[in-house]
């Protein structure tokens, strides 16, 4: 793997997956999560399953969900060095509690998609997941250009404006951190951000929504 790209992108991801950056949210969290199945997660609104570009270069389903199955959704961009290796940390995190539950694993999948896609190319997203190293489902795209991906934000509600750093340093994203679940109908279940963004209360939701 090219080491700029692991400076880059899997250093800063994976330092917050071990814990060695900060402490994600939900470790130490100042409220108990309900039970699983004593409570309901109505419809927030319904997406569509767009097709991008896989971590192979090839269109593809960005969801590609059997209509029982559930996905989570984070929007990134790989140069980001604040809110976007947190989201990758805490799917890194949730993948393995998932493959390692005989109720979820097989029913739930992960989706990166970058909102970068001028530099986050397929060869790139494919250098994250080989890093991650996925335990269970988790797909990684991208798109072919910024007005291919502009729709799929929209659908979603996602935010991202383009901040020039100027000739010295890249562009920025500006953007407010959201995990997005998805049921196999296109239907929005829930959506977590920094506040929220606990994976007791995620796992809750999601044996809630199989149970």
């Amino acid at each position: 793997m090219r080491a700029w790209f692991a400076a880059l992108v899997l250093v800063p991801a994976l330092a917050w997956a071990a814990g060695d950056h900060a402490t994600p949210p939900d470790d130490g969290a100042r409220f108990e999560p309900p039970a699983v199945g004593t409570y309901s997660l109505p419809v927030i609104s319904r997406v569509s399953d767009a097709t991008l570009l896989g971590a192979d270069g090839a269109p593809t389903a960005m969801l590609a969900l059997a209509p029982r199955d559930l996905a989570l959704v984070s929007f990134v961009y790989l140069s980001c060095g604040e809110a976007c290796p947190l989201a990758t940390a805490t799917l890194h995190r949730l993948d393995r509690e998932i493959a390692a539950d005989a109720g979820l694993a097989g029913r739930v999948q992960l989706v990166t998609v970058s909102f970068d896609p001028d530099r986050d190319t397929p060869e790139r997203m494919a250098a994250l997941a080989e890093g991650l190293a996925p335990e269970g489902r988790w797909r990684f795209v991208t798109a072919e250009s910024a007005a291919a991906i502009a729709p799929v934000l929209a659908d979603y509600g996602q935010d991202a404006v383009w901040i020039p750093s100027g000739d010295t340093a890249p562009d920025r994203l500006r953007h407010v951190l959201k995990l997005f679940l998805v049921d196999g109908s296109g239907a929005v279940r829930n959506i977590y951000s920094t506040g929220f963004l606990d994976r007791r209360l995620i796992l809750n939701d999601l044996r809630t929504l199989l149970d």
